[in-house]
């Protein structure tokens, strides 16, 4: 199993500046750890995290590491330009040495994504496949033509290709559209820190009936926090995780409003929930004991090829002081 980073550029101190070159230090510090990759988010409109350009930001993390490989978790495909992904996809491949991994997404419950970039969120997903489709094209073929419903292109070739042969994709994507078309192309899958162990067992299994060539290859991404004890790790993680449950629940409501449904639904615990309980206990939050003991319970039940750790104190050298702890303690015997 490879471990990874999970960046999402929080901004706790309202300072861009700050936000940047703290998620940095993080990546710099786990690449002189030996972990193996470092995951960065795409979120939009949003002050508390700063990752709009997910690209830009890799760009940079390549030219300040060399050794950690680089996966977007992930690009918002129906946002972009899938002509433009494609030729800066194929770049950042080159400015990284080949150490880059291309995750996609459609994006979660973000009324404001879809409102600012005119996509209805009906058509988020389809879009979504459909440029990956094609972006898969223009990679490594030349002279691509595409008719599909959303995207049309004549006689298209990218300069430059890809620096590696087949970049990694990885589909983020509990649906079973979704599924099937990461099974169908054997793209790998990303679980995102709020997805139930059941729902992502059922994911795995939905993409094994189509697949079953052991290329589904999980890369499972979860808020962590080791120290002494578990109370103490709870304690200094409680405050993000709070934040996080807020923003959201609004964010949910905003969705099932707009829906129609002004009663909000309980959470589906064997799917998704935001309660701060529940994302505590599905994380990998504790002391080093506890954190093992889920780590070794994701990978048995879901034989992960990754693991995503999104740091999750407010305090960056907290956050510093726990990945070695987890370099040091856990790592070594999961």
């Amino acid at each position: 199993m490879r471990t990874g980073l999970f960046c999402n550029y929080e901004n706790h101190h309202q300072d861009a500046r700050r936000a940047i070159q703290e998620q940095v230090a993080l990546v710099k510090h786990v690449e002189s750890l030996g972990f193996d990759e470092a995951w960065v988010t795409e979120q939009h409109f949003n002050e508390s995290n700063l990752s709009p350009s997910i690209l830009v930001l890799m760009a940079h993390l390549a030219g300040v590491t060399s050794t950690i490989r680089l996966g977007s978790a992930a690009v918002l495909l129906a946002f972009h330009n899938p002509i433009r992904v494609a030729e800066d996809i194929a770049t950042l491949d080159h400015l990284c040495g080949g150490r880059l991994a291309f995750g996609i997404a459609k994006g979660g419950p973000f009324p404001e994504h879809n409102k600012h970039f005119a996509i209805p969120m009906s058509e988020s997903r389809a879009k979504t496949l459909e440029a990956m489709a094609l972006i898969h094209k223009l990679l490594y073929e030349t002279d691509v033509s595409f008719d599909g419903k959303y995207y049309h292109c004549d006689r298209v070739t990218i300069f430059p290709k890809p620096l590696q042969k087949n970049i990694p994709v990885y589909v983020a994507s509990g649906d079973e559209q979704g599924i099937a078309f990461a099974a169908q192309h054997s793209f790998g899958l990303m679980g995102g820190p709020p997805f139930s162990l059941e729902r992502l067992k059922n994911t795995v299994a939905k993409y094994r009936t189509i697949n079953s060539s052991d290329s589904e290859k999980l890369m499972l991404a979860r808020f962590f926090f080791v120290a002494k004890t578990y109370e103490e790790a709870v304690s200094e993680a409680l405050p993000f995780i709070c934040k996080f449950s807020q923003k959201m629940k609004a964010n949910a409501a905003v969705v099932m409003q707009n829906n129609g449904n002004q009663q909000q639904k309980p959470f589906d615990r064997n799917n998704i929930c935001f309660d701060e309980d529940y994302l505590i206990e599905n994380s990998i939050i504790g002391d080093v004991a506890t954190c093992r003991d889920k780590i070794k319970l994701f990978q048995d039940e879901l034989n992960l090829d990754a693991l995503a750790l999104k740091p999750s104190s407010l305090n960056v050298q907290k956050n510093l002081e726990s990945l070695t702890r987890y370099n040091q303690e856990i790592r070594n015997y999961v």
